[in-house]
């Protein structure tokens, strides 16, 4: 199945179980996927995880209902899977801004998120950078940070993540590079969020105070980001949407299912033209 047949399915899947137990493992099993495939690449399209898009729906469709005046707060509450009234409330003002019970009156303002369709559109007028890898395994040195991707938070927080790291840690973690730079990586997601790691690929000893993970050996897809990374690193995420909506589906690989890696050299990341890379695991088709 592919991409765009593969992520209508899901959502389909979706729609049609909504009011049930859904997670994503059963959705990926549904649809005779892999369900980390499922996650990075509904993740990578839609900006949103499975888990935050469920959610969404239910709670538009919540709204829907209390307004038109259907249900009472602890009817919605169980039929869009809360189990108690308050968690419904803290969930739907989170959403919605307003309280179950003032989306009852009249007048009062709601978001509505409604299904996605994934089509297919023009891509790939300007080009993507781009050369193949074969690296051995791989152990990076570092420390890690899980983020949800509900609201989108991550976007900004991840970026802040590394704006809070010291100089004093930085200087270690770069000292301690095979190679002249530092690196982020994209590891497992899971419980709607993901691990994310700052560090270095190094052969030294681990410090007390950083952590290690090792990536098997794997071809790699390296492409080329050429922007500043702050505040926020647009171009990276630009290129990150690219790959999986653009480069994946038609390139004749697949993704390996290891952790992805963004690489950072020495330079100035205030930069215009700042070179950084991301690091695709991928195998043949």
């Amino acid at each position: 199945m592919d991409t765009l047949a593969s992520m209508n399915a899901a959502t389909a899947y979706i729609e049609a179980h909504l009011l049930e137990e859904l997670r994503a493992p059963m959705i990926a099993q549904a649809i005779g996927s892999v369900e980390s495939d499922l996650q990075k690449t509904f993740y990578a399209l839609t900006g949103i995880s499975i888990a935050e898009y469920i959610r969404r729906r239910r709670l538009s469709l919540a709204g829907y209902d209390l307004q038109k005046g259907d249900l009472s707060v602890l009817d919605a509450a169980l039929k869009y899977g809360y189990n108690s009234p308050d968690s419904f409330t803290r969930a739907f003002r989170q959403m919605h801004g307003i309280t179950p019970s003032a989306a009852k009156k009249t007048g009062c303002l709601l978001k509505y998120y409604g299904k996605i369709t994934f089509v297919l559109t023009i891509k790939g007028v300007n080009a993507m950078n781009y050369r193949i890898l074969k690296k051995e395994e791989m152990r990076i040195i570092g420390f890690k940070k899980w983020f949800s991707t509900e609201n989108d938070g991550h976007l900004t927080e991840i970026p802040q993540m590394w704006d809070s790291v010291s100089e004093e840690r930085m200087q270690k973690i770069t000292e301690l590079s095979n190679q002249n730079g530092v690196v982020g990586l994209c590891a497992d997601m899971y419980n709607g969020g993901f691990d994310y790691w700052i560090g270095c690929i190094s052969d030294e000893k681990c410090p007390a105070d950083l952590d290690t993970i090792t990536i098997p050996p794997s071809s790699w897809a390296v492409f080329e980001v050429v922007g500043s990374m702050h505040p926020v690193p647009n171009a990276m995420q630009e290129i990150w949407k690219r790959i999986y909506s653009e480069w994946l589906p038609y390139s004749g690989y697949e993704h390996a299912m290891l952790p992805e890696i963004e690489c950072y050299p020495a330079g100035d990341m205030m930069a215009d033209n700042y070179r950084s890379e991301i690091w695709i695991p991928i195998k043949t088709l």
